[in-house]
């Protein structure tokens, strides 16, 4: 193998300890003697793959913890979405490489990352299949929320229509490795079939031969977090329920594409799955269940007010009887006094109400 670099560069340096980015371009080294294409593409691709010494997995923690310092600057305008690669992820295999397949790393760190670009185009996919009730309940997307958030786009040749911004911004992705000596990346294998008649002139039948064809992706059990930023100035004031609705919305969003449709390349075959955190998920169920109970509280003290005094005493003690201790065999609360910490409650309610009770 050799480096399509000055001999007086790679005399005495085999650039073992460079960022897999560096080892994919800057300093390949997967050439022939004779600088033909290496007709073993296999080691080339472990070589990368293999690359992450310690000082790129302290840049890739340093540039995670960036992110997670701005985040943490940003308050309510930000939606974080820590999540896991449930199989690999592939990206930038269109960029052009002597390996056939590229890979995208961001420059000049030398890191995989999937870019901010990519993960809006997928989430807006996921929206849009939301609004059209392939996967049954919209989960609150339609047409003007999607053109709203994400941007309004027109269809190619239109130039009367008016484009505009979306208000959200989908930041890049970085992956972390699943330990602390694991790789991030690994070399998977594709498999093509019917080469013959795909591109040249030959008929499909079962006998011919697949050609195993390499290529990176970052590793399955990847650690990443989504950033979602949203600019309420760009939401136009008859539609301000996005202004509190928009992270439900891109959770949505993002557990649909996270499970079914798959981020980066190749997510047809399953590849770009990722599934949010247990604990994560845990907090976010126990937090929307508390806020829903605190609005149907709300909702429950508005309307008893709007009750004659009488009524609402009457519908304070149903509520506490409720829930005071029952008797097992009736279902009903036990009426003797059990404690003066269960019927203390219901003492101080009537007399709260006797004063008002005294004037009907």
């Amino acid at each position: 193998m050799s480096y399509a670099l000055p001999d007086y560069l790679t005399r005495n340096a085999r650039f073992d300890d460079c960022p897999p980015g560096h080892r994919f371009g800057l300093y390949f080294d997967g050439w022939e003697a004779d600088w033909r294409k290496p007709s073993n593409k296999t080691p080339a691709f472990k070589t990368v793959a293999n690359a992450l010494p310690e000082h790129s997995r302290q840049a890739l923690r340093a540039l995670c913890a960036r992110q997670r310092m701005l985040a943490g600057s940003l308050g309510d305008s930000l939606l974080t979405h820590p999540a896991r690669l449930t199989a690999p992820l592939a990206t930038g295999l269109g960029n052009e490489h002597p390996l056939e397949n590229g890979f995208a790393f961001l420059t000049p760190h030398g890191l995989p990352y999937l870019a901010g670009s990519g993960v809006k185009g997928v989430l807006r996919r996921a929206a849009e299949e939301l609004v059209k009730g392939e996967w049954g309940d919209a989960c609150g997307w339609d047409k003007t929320g999607i053109d709203i958030l994400f941007g309004l786009e027109t269809e190619p040749g239109d130039t009367q229509a008016t484009h505009t911004r979306g208000a959200l911004s989908f930041w890049d992705l970085f992956f972390q490795p699943p330990g602390d000596k694991a790789p991030l990346l690994a070399v998977e294998i594709m498999t093509p079939h019917h080469s013959q008649y795909l591109q040249h002139d030959g008929s499909p039948h079962a006998n011919e031969q697949p050609t195993p064809i390499p290529f990176l992706a970052v590793a399955a059990g990847s650690q990443c977090t989504l950033y979602v930023q949203c600019n309420p100035a760009l939401i136009p004031a008859d539609h301000a329920e996005l202004r509190d609705g928009w992270r439900a919305l891109i959770e949505a969003a993002i557990d649909l594409a996270g499970e079914w449709l798959g981020f980066g390349a190749k997510t047809a075959v399953g590849y770009g799955r990722l599934e949010i955190d247990p604990k994560v998920r845990a907090q976010r169920e126990a937090e929307r269940e508390k806020q829903e109970r605190e609005r149907q509280q709300r909702e429950a003290e508005a309307a008893l007010a709007l009750k004659p005094a009488d009524q609402q005493l009457l519908d304070r003690l149903t509520q506490r009887l409720d829930t005071l201790p029952t008797d097992p065999r009736t279902a009903r609360p036990i009426p003797q006094l059990t404690s003066g910490k269960d019927w203390q409650p219901v003492l101080d309610l009537v007399g709260s109400h006797v004063a008002a009770l005294a004037g009907l």
